[in-house]
């Protein structure tokens, strides 16, 4: 039985997810068989990741970016179950990696027994192969309102760590608290004092994260907090914003200050979905990324970006609430390049089609013609990695190779002209507008020097560095960075076999 290794905060958007990705490559490094696991996901940014059968499901996103930190490739077990949002009542619910179809919150909470059951089977499978388990929580685990039905948390801790003890292995919890958000010790000791007596025994430290500064200006904070709580500080880790890991909700989602030479902006559609397609575009120089919510933001951009989208006719309604969708139209009227991806897609397409609201919304809704394609929905999801080439015709040359993966309910059959060759033809271009189902092709070094020059070329700027690297080798030295900081900064002494 492996160890267990577990990360809770005192809120969401403490780091938990980035401080368990950084375990992992550090522990990898040091030798470790290691895998993630998260029990329960909130979040429509998700990732391809395999089954028990050989084929593809999908799982968060921050746990996929944890099992490439870890040298591993993904699997459902490692986020057994997934929620992605399709509205403020209701998810459609992801089971090992398979759509069980929208739920509303009430029809959800009695099916928890059942769901907790399978749960804890893939954290056993995982458990038995692994030397160590990094598990992730999620929000806050004493939310008391919840608590009765918390399978990610406080259940899923105790489950782990009373299993790895009894196998003679080593269990812990650490809690990691957000000094950015002030109060940092205010909020460990409110979290632990909320918890039960068994359940803080499961805590073997406390991380202050994002730390700003030299850190013995909190003294003699930490050892008065371990005095009153019991529990020690084991790390104050200080804040690396230019170390990027994949962000799991597009509640950290960030507009740059400042426009660089190229200006891209993304609308920040309600139900957004896999944006970290953008993330490759922001490591390249003079390349910055705009999310925009309000018809005068958009501007004059170099490249406007439909990103992917959960409730894809919601969110179409939403944008023509706001004018956005006239917007997009007049900015392609100007001759500004315009790129759907996935939902976005769909979007620039001439209809949208669902009656049975499986991708959450139901309806037929006009899109905005901007391409000569339709999309209609089934309860079939597409889940897959894909491989192929560009086409040319918009600005992109033919012939690049292209990769990334498919997640999507629609079906859009490719138009006259289509943007890539994968298993078939996918997308379409119509003048400088184009759409494509193919999720992460932007994270090759060639293609996205060559979007990136197609847009510097249109403004005669000169052309890139050839040495432009795929974003898996950008990924991997971030891995390495967070691990770094985590090997300087955090005691793990007796956390580990």
């Amino acid at each position: 039985m492996a160890a267990a290794l577990m990360i809770l905060g005192c809120a969401s958007n403490v780091g938990k997810s980035w401080i368990a990705t950084a375990l992992c490559r550090l522990l990898l490094r040091k030798g470790y068989r290691v895998a993630p696991f998260k029990a329960q996901n909130m979040s429509n940014n998700a990732a391809p990741a395999r089954t028990a059968s050989g084929g593809w499901g999908e799982i968060g996103r921050a746990q996929a970016a944890q099992a490439a930190a870890a040298g591993l490739t993904p699997h459902v077990d490692m986020n057994p179950l997934l929620l992605k949002p399709t509205g403020v009542m209701g998810s459609q619910v992801v089971l090992l990696g398979e759509s069980l179809g929208n739920m509303a919150a009430i029809d959800y909470r009695q099916r928890l027994p059942e769901w907790q059951a399978q749960v804890h089977a893939a954290y056993d499978r995982l458990a038995s192969a692994y030397d160590i388990i990094v598990l992730e929580g999620a929000g806050s685990p004493a939310e008391i309102n919840l608590k009765s039905r918390d399978i990610v948390n406080m259940s899923m801790a105790r489950y782990a760590i009373d299993s790895a003890r009894s196998a003679g292995s080593l269990g812990s919890a650490l809690l990691v608290g957000d000094i950015e958000r002030g109060g940092v010790f205010a909020s460990m000791y409110g979290t632990l004092a909320l918890l039960s007596e068994a359940e803080r025994s499961l805590f073997s430290g406390t991380i202050i994260n994002r730390f700003r500064g030299d850190p013995r200006l909190l003294t003699p904070g930490p050892q008065m907090f371990e005095d009153l709580s019991g529990v020690p500080v084991r790390g104050v880790i200080p804040l690396r914003s230019d170390i990027q890991i994949d962000n799991e909700d597009s509640q950290d989602l960030t507009s740059a200050s400042l426009v660089g030479a190229i200006d891209i902006c993304a609308i920040r559609l309600p139900t957004v979905s896999n944006f970290t397609d953008l993330d490759a575009l922001e490591t390249l120089p003079g390349v910055t990324v705009r999310y925009v919510r309000r018809l005068e933001d958009i501007g004059n951009p170099d490249l406007l970006i439909l990103p992917g989208a959960k409730d894809t006719l919601s969110d179409l309604r939403w944008m023509r609430g706001r004018g956005l969708d006239a917007g997009v139209l007049a900015a392609a009227a100007r001759g500004i390049p315009v790129l759907g991806l996935c939902g976005g897609f769909q979007i620039l397409g001439r209809s949208l089609s669902d009656p049975g609201g499986t991708g959450g919304s139901s309806g037929t809704i006009a899109g905005l013609s901007l391409l000569d394609v339709e999309t209609r929905f089934s309860p079939d999801k597409q889940v897959c990695d894909v491989s192929g080439t560009t086409r040319g015709g918009w600005l992109l040359p033919a012939g690049l190779a292209v990769s990334g993966y498919e997640i999507h309910q629609g079906r859009t059959p490719a138009g006259a002209a289509p943007m890539l060759s994968l298993d078939a033809a996918d997308g379409a271009i119509c003048g400088l507008v184009a759409g494509t189902y193919l999720h992460g092709f932007l994270d090759s070094g060639p293609v996205r020097s060559a979007l990136v020059d197609a847009l510097r070329k249109r403004k005669a700027l000169p052309p890139l560095p050839d040495d432009v690297e795929d974003l898996a080798q950008f990924r991997d030295r971030q891995y390495d960075a967070a691990a770094d900081l985590l090997e300087e900064h955090l005691d793990l002494s007796g956390l580990l076999p």
